[in-house]
Parts: structure tokens; C-alpha cells; sequence
């Protein structure tokens, strides 16, 4: 299929309304097969104006007289407002955004066509091997080893080709535990934790159905684990289904570790929403962020029935439970849900970055993204598909990853210098998980990538934000390295909207970008200052 059969007309003359307090831009709009562009007149700045085509998630068209308007409601949640002289010309370029705004092949995306200059294919994409992680953990300990089984993801399609696990525990007990689990994912080492000797894993759930089956070798695998941690240690299993979900799972022919068959480890149930609830949650929070003619007592009430930050605190609280098992109280941690490609990544992360100092870093938090999340099967094409404002309501999407980005928000909130990145660092990735022109988060799974050869076929966006001009906008100045765990609050006195975000529709953004570069242009010239300022020894010397 040609782009050029979806293109119903070639231009037409237009004039953007882009948000709050900017003005309008007149000019000429053309499509072409991944964007909506729009040239202003020579009079105006010369500056071309571009939306990528995958980051309309909703459109509505009005007729009237001879004019029309289209409105996009955006992935990024924008709302852009398009007056086209012509009914006709309204009509084709609406038709035309619709569908080359949904098309659903990956290889004719615009990241496989994508070649911005100063990039190289194939730059970044080797920064967050899983042979880097297991380097730093062979440092502290013997007892895990890399495992190649999955080498042509026969094991597990939704896991990398390499896995870090229990040096005791051969590939043959692998494959036969990746039988037991949900989508063949067997117990994998997520975060080892140096001062406690602990560890934190994640699986998919044990497939036990009704006749309460058991996995000998998926016994010594967590057997192995104990073993290979400090002496007489214990484990939890952090279960993110409510006891009822997870007794219904069973029928079905999945389940839970039965207690006898794990000895020394604990199954705690910590219920975190999913899927559609989820997705449900997001989209009335964002129709109530855009209502401006709301009262307070109107705007309080929807805020709490959505229930978003009810989600926020109930991640954050089981987050904090699996850090605090493990450094505290000196235990392994394995966390699954059902599939464990959802609220399991979102404990997994959230969890290192509160214990691990190197996940805070601008690079170790981009590894953590990488690993956590990419490498290990987040079905980025499913989730988000769609954002807030599409009709459509599949019941694979659902903002798992935002509610991640939030959680790190409000960690960055509550310790304003312990994150080196800062919010727009939170926000470019928002908006690349939706629509990018990059490739790190299409497909599913690493299997897909493969498939579709995307690390050679498109640029990672890590070396997108490595560029010298990216870096001032994602990093935090007022970041100070702290060696300590970062404890926060999940009171609901403790925790705010996103309003960098979930505002971003109905506010004007410069504001926080002023004050944010002032922050900067403080914090260099201190260094300068101090750089610049002799030191005592040479103060003291003589001619």
C-alpha cells in the first residue's frame, strides 16, 4: 500500500490554534504519509510547523459555510484546532489524518524512515545490554549466572535472549519452569541488593489450575534463590492480584505458589488495577482536567472519583513494600501478577529507584527503562495504542507505564534533589511511549523487535536525548548524589495532580519552562562563581 492512496488532497489554507495564551498560525497545511505540516506565509516566522500523524488519537470535523474545522485531540493530551478554508478540503484532510493517523504495521512507521542528522543507525542501542547488569551484580556475588537459554525465545517470547538466574538452577530446570508460569515466564533476577544481600525477581503466575499442578524444578529454582542469599534468608511473593482474583486465576488454569511447596516463602497480596479499570481511570481524569467552567467542589469530586491518585498510592505503598522487605527485614522479593508484563515492571522499577542510587542517575535510569521495562516484555504497541481521548476502548490498553512516570514524578517531588533528571525528562518519555519518531518503544516484545529489525532499522531514542541540546531540558540542576534509600509518602496528604502533564492541554507551559531555566542559569552561575574563586593555599602564597 502506497501512502499516497490515503492522501485525499494535496494542501490546503489554514490557521492553527495550538493552546492557551499562543497565537494563532496561519499558512499552508499539507499531509504527507506520517505528518500534518503547516508552512506560515512569508510574512510570519519561517518556521514549519509538524505533528507526526501517530500522535492523533481522536479527530472531529465541523462544516460550516464554506469552511470547516478540524479538532485533534492528541496522544500527548494537546488539543489543536485546525480552521481550513473549504468544505471540501475540511472534509479530505480529515479523511486523510483518520487514516494514516491508524495504520497499524510497524515497518512502515515513521521511525523506519526516520535519518535526523548528526544520528548513525545502530548508535545507543547497545548502551543497556543485559550482560551490563550482570557484570555489576558478578561483582558482588557468584550465585547468579547469564543464561542464553532464551537465545531464539523459544522459553519466553516477552523475555530477552539473555536472563540473569540462580547459578545452582541448569537451562533444562528453565525450560521446564518457563512451562509452569504464564507465557513461559519463569523467574528472572530484576535487582540484586548489595548491602542486604538480598534479592527481587518477577515471573508470570504459576500455572497450579484446579488440580493444584506443581513444577519440581520451579521449586528449586526459588529454593536456589534462598540459598544463594545471606545466610537463613527468607522470601515474600508480592502478589498484585486481591486473594479473589488470584483463587478465580486458578479455575482458569493459572494460580499461586502453594505454601507447602515453597518453604521460606510468604505469598502477600497487594491488588493493584489494570487493564481497562486503569485505562478507565486515566480517561476521566484527563476529561476533568479539561473542563475549565467546573467548580471547585465539581472538580474535587471528580478528581476523586476517577481514582487516579488512589492508583498512584496504592503503587507507591507496594513499592515501598518491596524495598523495605528487602533492605529492611533482609528477604528476596518476587513480585508477579498474572501475566507480569504490567504491575509487575511497575513494582520492579519503583522499587530500585528507591533503593538504588545508580537508578536515579540520568543513565541509570534510562538502563532502568531499558531493562525493566523494554527488555523485559511491557507490550508497549498494545498499552498504548491509545490515549485519553480515542472512542475506541480495546481492552489491552492501559496507561500502566504513565502511572510509573507519575509515581517518579511525585518521588522527584518529594526529594527535589536526589532524581539527576528532572520533569521534562518524565515527559519525553510520555510522549515516546505514544508516538515517536524513534524506535526504542514500538512492538511488544524483544521477539517482534527482532523480527521487524528495529535496532537496525531505526535510531534509539537514548541518543536522541544524549545530544548536547536535549540535556539541559531533561536534567535536574539541583541534583546532589545520595547514597541512601529515598522513602516516600503514599499519604494522600503527600501526593499531587501532574499538572505538568495532565494541565499541559489547558495551561500555558512557559511559566515552569522560565522558572526552570532560571533554576539553570542560577545554579551555572554559582559554579562559575566558585570556580573562579581562589583557593585558601594559593591566597596564602607569596610572590
Amino acid at each position: 500500500m502506497e501512502f499516497a492512496e490515503l492522501i485525499r488532497t494535496g494542501q490546503a489554507q489554514a490557521e492553527l490554534l495550538r493552546g492557551p495564551e499562543e497565537p494563532p498560525l496561519r499558512g499552508t497545511l499539507c499531509i504527507t504519509g506520517h505528518h500534518l505540516m503547516l508552512s506560515p506565509g512569508p510574512q510570519a516566522t519561517p518556521d514549519l510547523w509538524l505533528l507526526l500523524l501517530r500522535n492523533v488519537d481522536s479527530i472531529e470535523k465541523r462544516v460550516a459555510g464554506d469552511s470547516g474545522t478540524i479538532t485533534l485531540r492528541c496522544k500527548d493530551l494537546r488539543v489543536l484546532q485546525l480552521d481550513i478554508e473549504g468544505v471540501e478540503a475540511t472534509l479530505d484532510i480529515a479523511r486523510s489524518i483518520e487514516a494514516l493517523s491508524s495504520l497499524e504495521s510497524v515497518i512502515t512507521s515513521f521511525p523506519f524512515f526516520y535519518r535526523p542528522k548528526g544520528l548513525r543507525l545502530g548508535d545507543a542501542w547497545h548502551f543497556h545490554p543485559p550482560e551490563c547488569y550482570y557484570k555489576r551484580v558478578a561483582r558482588e556475588t557468584n550465585a547468579w549466572r547469564l543464561s542464553e537459554a532464551n537465545e531464539d525465545f523459544s522459553l519466553c517470547p516477552s523475555y530477552p535472549r539473555a536472563v540473569i538466574v540462580p547459578r545452582a538452577v541448569d537451562d533444562s530446570a528453565l525450560a521446564r519452569s518457563a512451562r509452569f508460569r504464564q507465557g513461559g515466564r519463569f523467574p528472572v533476577l530484576s535487582y540484586y541488593h548489595a548491602p542486604s544481600g538480598t534479592v527481587l525477581l518477577r515471573a508470570g503466575q504459576p500455572l497450579t489450575g484446579p488440580q493444584k499442578r506443581r513444577c519440581s524444578e520451579d521449586e528449586d529454582l526459588l529454593r536456589a534463590v534462598l540459598a544463594g542469599a545471606r545466610p537463613g534468608a527468607r522470601g515474600f511473593i508480592v502478589d498484585t492480584r486481591s486473594p479473589q482474583a488470584a483463587k478465580q486465576a486458578r479455575m482458569t488454569g493459572g494460580g499461586t505458589e502453594a505454601k507447602a511447596a515453597y518453604p521460606g516463602w510468604k505469598r502477600l497480596h497487594r491488588p493493584l488495577e489494570t487493564g481497562r479499570p486503569l485505562q478507565e481511570s486515566f480517561v476521566r481524569l484527563v476529561e476533568a482536567c479539561g473542563d475549565l467552567e467546573q467548580s471547585m467542589d465539581r472538580w474535587l469530586n471528580r478528581l476523586e472519583s476517577c481514582r487516579w491518585l488512589s492508583h498512584v498510592k496504592e503503587t507507591l505503598s507496594t513499592a515501598c513494600l518491596a524495598a523495605q522487605s528487602m533492605e529492611q527485614e533482609g528477604a528476596c522479593v518476587l513480585v508477579h501478577g498474572a501475566e507480569g508484563t504490567d504491575s509487575t515492571l511497575l513494582i520492579t522499577s519503583l522499587a530500585q529507584l528507591i533503593l538504588d542510587p545508580l537508578s536515579r542517575t540520568m543513565a541509570g535510569f534510562q538502563e532502568l527503562i531499558e531493562r525493566e521495562w523494554i527488555q523485559a516484555g511491557h507490550p508497549f504497541q498494545l498499552r498504548c495504542a491509545h490515549s485519553a481521548f480515542s472512542h475506541a476502548r480495546p481492552k489491552h490498553e492501559a496507561p500502566t507505564f504513565l502511572l510509573f512516570l507519575d509515581c517518579v514524578w511525585q518521588l522527584g517531588r518529594q526529594f527535589p534533589l536526589s532524581l539527576e533528571f528532572g520533569e521534562g525528562m518524565l515527559l519525553a518519555l510520555f510522549d515516546h511511549a505514544y508516538a515517536s519518531p524513534f524506535g526504542t518503544f514500538l512492538c511488544n516484545n524483544e521477539k517482534e523487535r527482532c523480527l521487524c529489525e528495529v535496532r537496525t532499522r531505526t535510531h534509539s531514542l537514548w541518543s536522541g536525548l544524549s545530544q548536547p541540546k536535549e540535556q539541559r531540558k531533561l536534567r535536574n540542576p539541583l541534583y546532589v548524589p545520595n547514597p541512601l534509600a529515598i522513602w516516600p509518602s503514599a499519604e494522600p496528604q503527600s501526593l499531587r495532580l501532574w499538572q505538568g502533564l495532565f494541565l499541559r492541554g489547558t495551561r500555558p507551559p512557559e511559566p515552569s519552562e522560565v522558572a526552570w531555566e532560571k533554576v539553570w542559569q542560577i545554579v551555572t552561575d554559582q559554579e562559575k562563581t566558585e570556580g573562579s574563586q581562589p583557593t585558601d593555599s594559593a591566597s596564602e602564597a607569596g610572590p
